[in-house]
């Protein structure tokens, strides 16, 4: 699964996702991407599962590319811990999602191909997507 190799601080905040994302709003890889209209967290094993049901789809034909990594850690306690005793210990990660970002693109096979990968690819995730294409 995806997660980083080393980070700076082990556990984080976990912070407000406001406004719509700027960064990562278009196209530059491919000429087909998955453009999200929801804000959540993405876990890692979601965007695996995405990535997999894409590239199962159009039978490892074309190229994908994968537009977020998560890199935010989600800490848990244990089950019947009482109150107090500080945060607990890394449970998984997460990418926090805002609408307008793009986070997968794909290139090399039809479009109706790739509207088919991608709306198994949503299946797989908690938010709302959208299809969308490169303009000439």
């Amino acid at each position: 699964m995806l997660q980083p190799r080393k980070t700076k601080y082990r556990k984080a905040m976990k912070g407000r996702s406001k406004g719509i994302d700027q960064k990562g709003a278009t196209l530059a890889f491919g000429s087909f991407g998955l453009k999200s209209l929801e804000t959540k967290w993405i876990t890692a094993s979601q965007i695996e599962s995405a990535r997999r049901a894409i590239t199962r789809s159009f039978k490892r034909k074309g190229r994908v590319w994968v537009r977020i990594f998560p890199d935010k850690p989600i800490t848990a306690k244990g089950a019947e811990t009482p109150m107090g005793g500080g945060k607990g210990a890394v449970h998984y990660y997460v990418f926090p999602i805002k609408p307008g970002r793009i986070l997968f693109e794909i290139e090399g096979i039809e479009e109706a191909v790739a509207k088919e990968a991608f709306k198994r690819a949503s299946n797989k995730l908690p938010i709302r997507v959208q299809f969308v294409k490169r303009e000439l």
